[in-house]
């Protein structure tokens, strides 16, 4: 009998250690959640732009390297579902964007590292959602930032916690991604365009909205913002128009509209989603907007990389082949089959099912299709 009680009273006791554990790990997370916002407020000079408040502990023992092409580099780095980008500047500064789901953090820290890196200047988490913030935890443990911008929005997930832990361990403060918010380039100019508000009902409006210039070369980075964002900032009068669009929301049908579409006008667009996504990203109503576009996708082309000197461009994928050099003349008579750069099928000549011109491929034989990533039309059976 006494052996019974003792037993029921040991196992009172583990019950009211694990609800101890979990309230003390609830007031953590509040105590996070209450420094980040008060950390990372804004202050507004007389002329109404904001400006950074804070600057991060600076980083010992690492120097920055010049990048001797004089060209700026931006990484759309293939994590699947997800979304990161690592952008080089001339000068040597090393912007990061996103990096993915979690499991996704080593092979954006490799990736990284691949490219000579060993420290980053500015590192941002549009949004709280995992698939954009749970790889950065991995990246800020394993590689020196000298500045975080996070939107002024906080979650009660797992990664998001994490992410302000990493942050927390490592001294860091976070400065707040807001719209008119500067970026402090040495060469070329970025700002956040977005977040305009900051009451939204869902995650995806807080993204936090880059543009980016170098010369003449224009990037807009929009995470993944949706229509009502896009709404937001043409009402705010920015000026959109940039050359290279990372499309919003992984190409989903939420975001991308036609006046926003109008107002950026690029000529090149690139989706970030994974292959075969349970989502149906890219959607076709947004790859039918796009059409006219030299369309680029991480879930078909890899990881993509757009360099400029400034005025022109060039890109390759994960297979080191630019897109339009796969291209060959529509006047070949040896053109037996035509390829689509999106779906990365391969048709016959007289398929109903053929792409615009911008987006068609051209071979002689299906071996030279196969060869190239292309699978054949269900449709047509070349």
């Amino acid at each position: 009998m006494l052996l019974f009680w003792g037993r029921l009273y040991l196992k009172f006791l583990l019950q009211e250690v694990i609800v101890l554990r979990q309230r003390i790990h609830k007031i953590f997370v509040v105590f996070l959640a209450m420094l980040f916002l008060l950390a990372g407020c804004s202050s507004g000079d007389q002329s109404g732009q904001q400006v950074e408040q804070m600057d991060l502990a600076p980083t010992i023992g690492h120097k920055d390297v010049n990048n001797d092409t004089g060209e700026l580099k931006v990484h759309f780095i293939d994590v699947g579902q997800g979304d990161s980008i690592l952008i080089e500047t001339p000068g040597g500064q090393n912007m990061l964007i996103d990096a993915g789901e979690r499991d996704q953090g080593e092979k954006v820290v490799n990736y990284i590292k691949s490219q000579g890196i060993d420290k980053l200047h500015f590192v941002v988490g549009t949004h709280p959602h995992s698939d954009h913030i749970g790889g950065l935890v991995k990246v800020i443990e394993s590689i020196p930032v000298e500045k975080i911008y996070l939107p002024r929005v906080t979650h009660t997930s797992r990664s998001f916690e994490n992410l302000l832990e990493a942050i927390s361990n490592k001294g860091l403060k976070i400065s707040t991604a807001v719209a008119g918010v500067k970026i402090s380039l040495a060469d070329g100019e970025a700002s956040f365009i977005a977040p305009v508000g900051e009451d939204y009902e869902g995650l995806n409006n807080y993204s936090a909205v880059i543009k980016l210039t170098y010369g003449s070369a224009s990037f807009l980075f929009t995470g993944d913002a949706e229509k009502l964002s896009e709404k937001e900032m043409l009402a705010n009068g920015t000026d959109l128009k940039a050359d290279v669009l990372k499309v919003g929301h992984h190409g989903s049908v939420s975001s991308t509209s036609s006046n926003f579409l109008q107002a950026v006008s690029p000529e090149y667009a690139v989706i970030m989603c994974g292959s075969g996504n349970d989502y149906g990203h890219p959607h076709k109503e947004t790859l039918a907007a796009l059409s006219g576009l030299e369309v680029y996708r991480t879930d078909s082309d890899g990881t993509i990389i757009i360099s400029t000197d400034g005025n022109n461009y060039n890109i390759t994928t994960g297979n080191k082949i630019a897109a339009q050099d796969k291209v060959v003349s529509n006047k070949d008579n040896s053109v037996y089959y035509i390829g689509n750069k999106n779906s990365k099928k391969f048709h016959r000549t007289d398929c109903a099912n053929l792409p615009a011109e911008n987006n068609r491929v051209y071979f002689a034989t299906c071996e030279e299709a196969v060869n190239q990533g292309y699978t054949p039309c269900g449709s047509c059976n070349p």
